[in-house]
């Protein structure tokens, strides 16, 4: 199963390393209102996983973008006209940024209390909104469904929040990640007041995911035979699509919509017999699943990306986290087969070698193994 423990290294690696593929996140989106209002909006990264489609988005609605990042990853052919600053805020290089003024700040990669803290001093008085892109991995107890923003937040037990690194936090990922998550939403308020939108993201997927946990299903369908469905079934399972999200904080943008909201879909019940049909009408071929108790799998120390059973003591809630706020205030999800699909004609676009062994999910042989075991197992 994917545990707090998965979600936690993952995300904080989705945050470190992204897709360097341009899959159409530099290519003009079509149809497309130009918004009522426009705006000047600085986005901090801009070029990793969900940032290419806020760019995308915001330069199709008519709005000018400017990008703050370290220029680390090749700058890519956007759309249009995208102004690019340079800086390290690993050390508070933050000088291309003085003494300019921006409608609002979409601030992606941030994991660290520091770097809101010191992008607040710059940015004080000079942006007129700032959005936080923060995780669901912030909550204290995920352990119930139907978690609400207002949820208690995990407690950093370190001694120093502000002195914690991005090595410090990869070092034990699993302990600080939601913690300094947590603080940085704090340090957000603190900087900058009822300005503030927190957005708090769960598994994010689709094209430009290099994380591959929910690649693993489609993919693995696509090769069909018999396949193993962790559970009974009936096990919630919450994505959202990076472009919904990129899309819709820019609209958060521009209604000026403060306030903290999760950001998970889609908007109706997903199980996981659901979400491997869903994969399956998209890619056809001969297949079949096999449902696996989740003891059966617990004792054989086996897991699969993106399902939590409900029934976990500590996780059991991650799939049913409360989006109504998010709804309400404009999140719209496009179809899963669109994302299965497009999700699929970007990974078969990457090299063999990097398709040849995705980063989650059970290798072939392992999930042969436990099927295996299952047939011999169970009786009749």
């Amino acid at each position: 199963m994917t545990t707090r423990r998965d979600l936690l290294k993952f995300s904080a690696l989705a945050t470190a390393t992204a897709a360097m593929s341009t899959f159409s996140a530099t290519a003009a989106l079509t149809g497309v209102a130009r918004a009522s209002r426009l705006l000047d909006i600085l986005i901090l990264g801009g070029t990793g996983f969900t940032g290419p489609f806020q760019v995308q988005y915001a330069l199709a609605r008519g709005h000018k973008v400017t990008l703050f990042n370290r220029g680390k990853r090749p700058s890519p052919e956007w759309p249009g006209e995208v102004e690019q600053l340079h800086g390290d805020r690993d050390t508070g290089d933050l000088k291309a940024l003085e003494g300019r003024k921006w409608d609002v700040c979409i601030d992606n990669p941030t994991s660290l209390p520091f770097w809101v803290r010191d992008a607040g001093k710059v940015l004080q008085g000079n942006v007129g909104h700032y959005l936080f892109i923060s995780t669901i991995s912030v909550y204290a107890d995920g352990s119930k469904p139907g978690i609400t923003e207002d949820a208690a937040l995990a407690p950093y037990k370190g001694s120093d929040a502000m002195a914690e690194t991005r090595d410090t936090l990869m070092a034990d990922v699993a302990n600080l990640y939601g913690p300094l998550k947590a603080l940085s939403e704090a340090e957000a308020w603190k900087q900058f007041g009822e300005r503030t939108t927190i957005v708090r993201p769960g598994y994010i997927v689709g094209p430009r995911d290099e994380t591959d946990r929910f690649t693993y299903w489609p993919h693995r369908i696509a090769q069909g035979g018999e396949i193993l469905v962790p559970g009974d079934g009936n096990d919630p399972v919450q994505i959202i699509d990076g472009r919904d999200l990129g899309e819709w904080v820019v609209r958060l943008a521009e209604d000026r919509s403060f306030g903290t909201f999760n950001a998970c879909g889609p908007d109706y019940v997903l199980g996981t017999d659901a979400m491997v049909q869903g994969c399956h009408a998209v890619t056809g071929g001969p297949a079949t699943f096999t449902h696996v108790p989740t003891e059966f799998l617990e004792k054989r120390e086996i897991g699969f990306p993106i399902w939590v059973p409900a029934s976990h003591p500590m996780y059991g809630g991650y799939g049913a986290v409360s989006n109504a706020r998010a709804i309400e205030a404009g999140l719209t999800f496009r179809p899963l087969a669109t994302t299965v699909a497009d999700l699929l004609a970007w990974f078969r676009g990457l090299p063999e070698e990097r398709q040849a062994k995705l980063r989650a999910g059970p290798t072939r042989e392992d999930e042969a193994a436990v099927l295996k075991a299952w047939h011999e197992a169970r009786p009749g």
